[in-house]
């Protein structure tokens, strides 16, 4: 049988949900599998620092089966999400940070949910691999950890034994995905139904607001930002922007790129499709008035660039989040 750890790591505010998750899922998946005349998967422990962890100013208490130190080998490692003080937790849980190190150095597998990735990056052992997080920590986690290549709209990433997942409760999809690779296809559709959990989300884009990286200290990218910021329906060249900073187009192109994690051009584009999405939540505008406002001109081209940012086509969103436009 393997063996499972989920981390119930210290600090104040840390996510209760997703370690409670984790393990009913992987508990019902371990009931399905015998029903079937299997033995179970997984011996499934909790495994914590102290003997009780307190959630929301000791509302809830969590009592962990085991110091994680008194596990010498274990299969897989779940890391729950640390909520909005995630720098604050992974100082205090560098210990455990170690020991994870450790336990994949040895063969065991490990998946960060949410704003965990930020205690597994610190472990160094997601340096040069793909990385998805909340995308409101994302401009945070890409300067704690440049070496670490995030995809913040990526809902899961798997590689090298190694599995992030992206914000909330988009961990349930997380969970259901190793369900499927631990356990088999029927054990992942059983556990999707019984907890009511849509098996083919893959992004996470449709949920994110993008609101510019601009805490980063190039002051000549940060006023290229605003300029296109203040100008997303004028047709900019990048030629034009990095003469206008007086700044060579390559070398231009570079620090935007380290700066912001987008080229110049798909941070306009970036721009101009938030701008789209707020259009199509609060008015009732044709697709086509929106799409001129916001600066195409070119139907195919705006929602090709609008269903690569979002996932969704315009129509789709308009759907999902105006049903007041959809009634008339």
């Amino acid at each position: 049988m393997k063996h499972l750890s989920i981390l119930v790591p210290e600090g104040h505010g840390n996510n209760l949900s997703s370690i409670v998750g984790a393990y009913k899922i992987f508990k019902k998946a371990n009931e399905y599998w015998q029903k079937l005349g299997n033995e179970p998967i997984f011996s499934i422990e909790l495994l914590g620092v102290s003997d009780t962890v307190d959630f929301y100013d000791g509302l809830f208490q969590v009592n962990p089966h085991k110091h994680f130190s008194t596990i010498l080998t274990t299969d897989l490692i779940i890391i729950p999400s640390l909520n909005h003080n995630y720098e604050e937790a992974t100082q205090q849980n560098q210990e455990l940070a170690q020991w994870v190190s450790h336990q994949y150095k040895r063969g065991a597998e490990v998946a960060s949910i949410c704003t965990g990735a930020f205690l597994l990056a610190s472990t160094g052992i997601l340096d040069g691999k793909s990385c998805s997080t909340h995308w409101l920590a994302t401009d945070t986690f890409r300067q704690t950890f440049p070496n670490v290549k995030l995809k913040s709209d990526e809902l899961i990433t798997d590689e090298n034994g190694i599995y992030t997942n992206g914000g909330a409760y988009s961990f349930l999809n997380l969970i259901i995905y190793l369900i499927e690779k631990f356990y088999d296809r029927s054990t992942a559709i059983y556990c999707s139904k019984v907890f009511q959990i849509d098996l083919n989300r893959t992004s996470q884009s449709v949920f994110s607001i993008f609101n510019g990286q601009k805490t980063h200290n190039d002051e000549a990218i940060k006023e290229a930002q605003l300029y296109i910021e203040n100008n997303s329906t004028d047709k900019i060249s990048v030629e034009e922007l990095a003469a206008k900073f007086a700044i060579g187009r390559r070398n231009f192109d570079r620090r935007f790129i380290k700066a912001t994690g987008n080229t110049p051009l798909e941070y306009a584009q970036r721009v101009r499709i938030e701008s789209a999405k707020k259009a199509f939540e609060t008015n009732r505008k044709t697709i086509n008035e929106v799409m001129y406002d916001v600066g195409y001109s070119d139907v195919k081209a705006f929602r090709e660039v609008f269903r690569k940012i979002t996932g969704m086509s315009p129509l789709e969103y308009r759907e999902k989040y105006n049903k007041e436009a959809m009634a008339h």
